[in-house]
């Protein structure tokens, strides 16, 4: 089922999610709702909480771009980008090192609004699986940057926040048009 996607101004894009302590059929059913959600809206990755629900899980499909990262390691072993795909993760533990790097983000509660973001450009991410793995993931390139920007949504951040503060001038406008628009029951 397509589940309505949260924009910018509903205060439950600011809250820290709860970590998942367990995979029940609700959650099961919650990632099957935002993997529908995701596709349809055209998405890449989307966040529980993008879709209302505060707890530690998201969803990546970057399978559309096999060049969206130069490796993709899961406990240290090489695993081909489209197997993995879709990469269904919860609380999530990042580590950076390394270089950063700049690239024009969008958001599917942020609708038309892109900004150049600066973020690492390597990752090495311990996640929660469905089946009750913990595993470590390793990439780089536009793979990294959506788990970082759908880790963010987990814990209240916002990739506006991430914008140079010129970016956020010049969007600031949108922004708040945006923000006093969301009707939030």
């Amino acid at each position: 089922m397509t589940r309505e996607i949260v924009i910018f101004g509903d205060p439950v894009l600011r809250k820290k999610c709860a970590v998942v302590e367990e995979v029940t059929d609700e959650v099961r059913e919650l990632v099957d709702d935002m993997l529908e959600t995701m596709k349809e809206a055209h998405g890449i990755g989307l966040a529980a909480p993008q879709v209302g629900v505060v707890i530690q899980l998201a969803v990546v499909d970057v399978s559309h771009d096999p060049e969206c990262c130069s490796y993709l390691r899961v406990d240290g072993k090489d695993v081909e980008m489209e197997a993995a795909m879709p990469l269904i993760f919860m609380n999530p533990e990042l580590e950076y090192d390394g270089q950063e790097d700049v690239m024009s983000e969008g958001c599917l509660s942020f609708p038309d609004i892109r900004g150049d973001v600066t973020r690492p450009y390597e990752v090495k991410a311990t996640v929660g699986f469905l089946d009750g793995r913990s595993v470590v993931i390793e990439t780089d390139g536009l793979l990294a940057r959506v788990i970082q920007h759908e880790s963010d949504h987990l814990n209240g951040v916002l990739f506006i926040e991430r914008m140079s503060t010129a970016t956020k001038f010049s969007l600031r406008g949108r922004i708040r048009r945006m923000q006093r628009d969301c009707r939030v029951d």
